[in-house]
């Protein structure tokens, strides 16, 4: 038998002048003889993780009902169209945030620092900094070397201020509010600026000093105009069905671009007397999507197959009047049981999941392999504390959304036995992952239930 067709390369990218842009994944990427038993590439395995501040209003966020009989609560009602790529976890405990000798039990530090590395984290505010690998790391380690970036490390917000000095836990360096650590002195340094985001998955396509930016955007083509010819090269080598995943692909970039530069721009003009970093959007609204949009094109491209995203950080002091919530987020989840500042809390809350559940849509949207990018990913949701009141830390309110190349089993709420580490949650994603340890933190072992075996 002779085979005449041929396969594009998996990492063709494009390159034109001060750009290098790579493609998602095409049909014409098949090897020609694995072609003839599927019309689309094998699909990989992808992890994500969102992480939401100062706790969770539960009442708001719980299902009464275990199993696959659970109802969607008004926190969660945003994801419901998406119910057989949900799993809802409840039961786990934070282990590792637990105080030691002579530690306050009202910390934020701890809890942030142990969600992703399951460790204790020493107490100190100096460079004296003690934790463990983050869950994401390990995975990062070992499917990065497949993609050009390990992983991608964003945040809405970076370390808040008053009066010049970080608004940290007493004791606790501010490095500990990072959930993302490289080894066990070194967190993960996470990008709040879309515009850098951008640069590094497509190229850097300008000065670093805001104005000369501006004016170079202004004055410079797209970046992707200098690619277009050879876009128009690779169309007469696929077929119809890539040439439009082309072009749907291109226009997502250019209105990523698009919105950037508006971003930009409405910062010089709204904000002319801040030193508002250039392109982060005035709206907090405008910058998640945005963020969640390039972690969207990051998937898309195979650039990185691992990220983690803070909405916020611990202690975090943002406001959100857009939702009737002018209060500051920090102070108001000590609501010492107050029904009015709940209210506010589980409204911040399901803020949080709509934003996260157009998110889910674009992925289940986003054609991958034989199936969608929300088909082919875990991703981890949730917060470290369990109430912001009480610092507490059992019991999370946490979510698995995706279908994890066909193997995570959603449609169903899992309460695990009290005391059950998060750690071994992180354990289990690992094994699925195809990164399996021995040991991790302080987990005990894998948990049964989350995934089809």
């Amino acid at each position: 038998m002779i085979i005449t067709k041929k396969a594009v390369p998996r990492r063709t990218v494009l390159r034109g002048v001060g750009a290098t842009l790579a493609l998602p994944l095409l049909d014409g990427m098949v090897p020609a003889l694995s072609a003839l038993g599927r019309t689309a590439a094998r699909p990989v395995r992808r992890l994500g993780v969102v992480y939401v501040p100062n706790g969770i209003e539960e009442a708001q966020w719980r299902p009464a009902a275990a199993g696959a009989a659970f109802e969607f609560t008004p926190t969660l009602k945003p994801l419901e169209p998406f119910r057989e790529r949900l799993l809802v976890v409840s039961g786990l405990e934070n282990t590792a945030a637990r105080p030691g000798p002579g530690e306050l039990a009202g910390q934020h530090s701890r809890p942030a620092a142990a969600f992703l590395t399951g460790m204790h984290a020493k107490r100190t505010t100096g460079s004296s900094l003690e934790l463990g690998v983050s869950m994401d790391q390990l995975v990062a380690t070992s499917l990065g070397r497949e993609t050009q970036l390990a992983s991608l490390e964003l945040s809405l917000e970076g370390v808040d201020t008053v009066n010049g000095v970080s608004t940290c836990d007493t004791g606790y360096s501010c490095a500990y509010l990072n959930i993302s650590w490289r080894n066990t002195t070194t967190p993960m340094p996470r990008e709040t600026n879309p515009r850098v985001v951008f640069e590094r998955l497509f190229g850097d396509v300008g000065s670093t000093n805001p104005a000369v930016r501006l004016a170079r955007i202004r004055a410079q083509r797209s970046i992707l105009d200098s690619v277009l010819e050879k876009v128009r090269d690779l169309r007469r080598e696929v077929g119809a069905g890539d040439n439009v995943k082309i072009s749907e692909y291109l226009e997502a970039v250019r209105d990523v671009e698009r919105r950037i530069q508006t971003a930009e721009a409405q910062a010089d003009r709204e904000l002319p007397v801040v030193d508002s970093p250039s392109g982060i959007p005035v709206s907090f609204e405008a910058h998640a999507r945005l963020m969640y949009d390039l972690q969207l094109l990051a998937f898309q491209t195979d650039l990185t197959r691992v990220f983690s995203f803070m909405v916020g950080r611990e202690q975090s002091g943002m406001t959100y009047p857009q939702i009737g919530v002018p209060d500051a987020h920090h102070p108001i989840s000590h609501h010492r049981n107050d029904p009015e500042l709940r209210a506010k809390i589980a409204r911040i809350n399901q803020y949080h999941v709509s934003l996260f559940a157009e998110f889910v849509e674009r992925l289940r949207s986003t054609p991958d392999g034989d199936g969608s990018l929300l088909d082919n990913v875990m991703i981890l949701y949730g917060a470290s504390l369990r109430d912001g009141n009480a610092h507490s830390y059992d019991d999370l309110n946490l979510l698995l959304v995706g279908g994890g190349a066909g193997r995570l089993a959603g449609g169903r709420h899992l309460v695990f036995p009290a005391e059950t580490p998060l750690a071994n949650l992180h354990l289990t994603l690992m094994d699925k992952l195809g990164v399996p340890v021995d040991q991790f933190g302080d987990g005990t072992g894998t948990l049964d239930g989350l995934f089809l075996d």
